[in-house]
């Protein structure tokens, strides 16, 4: 059986809001009937039952439903990853170079073990060496050294480092289970959580939402530094972090030592945090609780790495850090943006929902901005040429008419 790729999916799905019939199920139906060309050329169909788990996936993740998914960990123990023993040795290699004493492999690993940054049941020797030679975790060519430079920032919102973690299972009103996922924003230098929260799901608007805390909560970071997650690299935080003006950078490709410290912060989230008692009856419970113990045990506590509490770390950099004041005018930073057409009656169609336009617009593109957590009452602030023109409101014909007749409009 072939592979199907996400974009044959995508035409397939895409397929189904222009087939006939009055019903999904339907029109689901007619596509199976259908043949579809792929990227090799070869004609292709699909049953009924492969096109409907593909279309309620769509419905319910996104792009991200539907996309094949590869184990982040194939081919690799499951105890320890490279981003963590890459954090591990950046902890104890400052101690060698101190003394200027000749040091081996095995000298560092013997070191990580004893000060119980590494367990030797987490990692053993033998994984080890072939973690530090498949991912030349000790080469000291120039390249290399400037990657690591890279990752231990002089001040405090220079870089976040982000990035997401399945957690445990709550139930939902209806009783049913869902794996919760934790996205966690985190400075690099300072070593404090930034913000951190569980969603049920793993979409744009999880991490918007985060974002937005994040932001609230420790300033402006001048860059943010994630994985090629369609999450992460979607147009929305790219809107977002152009509008505040922080540059978004992205690890390469399969870099097994692209973002040791949020790694490390996750294995300390399983050890210390989902380990306790915790109260799974609602996701708000579950994110008091996590909330409580990232800032009175870790952002209040001293961190190896540093020396010091990661909280009082932050501080010495408050002077230099930019804060985004909570209010109307920056809870649209955060707003998603769509592309419409403004027709000749100065209207315009967004989730089919009719808005007049709050200026003269008639036969222009504009930009509007809503806020993708409302469903009902969406505020919709209208763009032109990147300045903000007001808010849309919702068309009234019936009341216009009477305008009109009235001889005021």
């Amino acid at each position: 059986m072939s592979w199907t790729s996400t974009y044959l999916k995508m035409r397939i799905l895409g397929a189904i809001e222009y087939a006939d019939g009055k019903t999904i199920k339907e029109r689901i139906q007619k596509v199976s009937e259908m043949a579809f060309i792929d990227e090799d050329g070869n004609m292709r169909k699909f049953t009924f039952r492969t096109i409907s788990t593909w279309y309620y996936r769509y419905k319910s993740r996104g792009v991200t439903g539907v996309t094949k998914s590869i184990r982040k960990d194939k081919g690799l123990p499951r105890k320890m990853t490279p981003e963590e023993l890459l954090e591990a040795v950046n902890q104890v290699l400052p101690m060698f170079r101190s003394t200027g004493k000749h040091y081996n492999k095995f000298d560092i690993y013997r070191v990580c073990v004893e000060k119980g940054i590494i367990r030797k049941e987490e990692l053993s020797p033998t994984n080890y060496y072939r973690f530090i030679s498949k991912y030349e975790l000790l080469k000291d060519d120039v390249e290399n050294n400037k990657k690591r430079l890279a990752f231990s920032m002089q001040y405090a919102n220079q870089l976040w480092q982000a990035d997401t973690m399945y957690g445990p299972y709550i139930k939902g009103e209806s009783g049913k289970s869902y794996q919760t996922k934790l996205i966690v924003f985190l400075d690099d230098a300072s070593r404090v959580i930034c913000h951190g929260e569980f969603s049920i799901f793993e979409n744009v608007v999880s991490l918007i939402h985060v974002l937005k805390k994040a932001f609230y909560k420790r300033g402006i970071p001048e860059q943010i530094y994630v994985d090629n997650g369609s999450i992460y690299t979607s147009k929305e935080i790219t809107l977002v972090c152009a509008r505040v003006g922080c540059i978004l950078r992205h690890a390469p490709v399969r870099d097994g030592a692209a973002k040791g410290k949020v790694e490390r912060f996750f294995r300390r989230v399983r050890d210390q945090f989902l380990t306790r008692i915790l109260d799974l009856s609602s996701l708000a419970a579950l994110n008091k609780q996590f909330t409580l113990w990232v800032e009175d045990s870790y952002n209040s506590t001293t961190h190896s790495a540093i020396g010091m509490k990661p909280i009082d770390r932050f501080a010495f950099d408050l002077k230099r850090i930019k804060y985004l004041e909570p209010n109307q005018a920056n809870d649209e930073l955060f707003y998603d943006e769509v592309t419409r057409y403004v027709k000749k009656d100065n209207t315009f169609s967004l989730n089919n929902v009719r808005y007049e336009a709050p200026a003269d617009l008639r036969d222009k593109k504009i930009q509007a901005r809503y806020d993708r957590n409302k469903s009902e009452n969406k505020k919709v602030i209208v763009y032109y040429k990147d300045q903000r023109l007001g808010e849309a409101k919702q068309l009234n014909a019936i009341y216009n008419g009477l305008l009109r007749r009235g001889g005021k409009k």
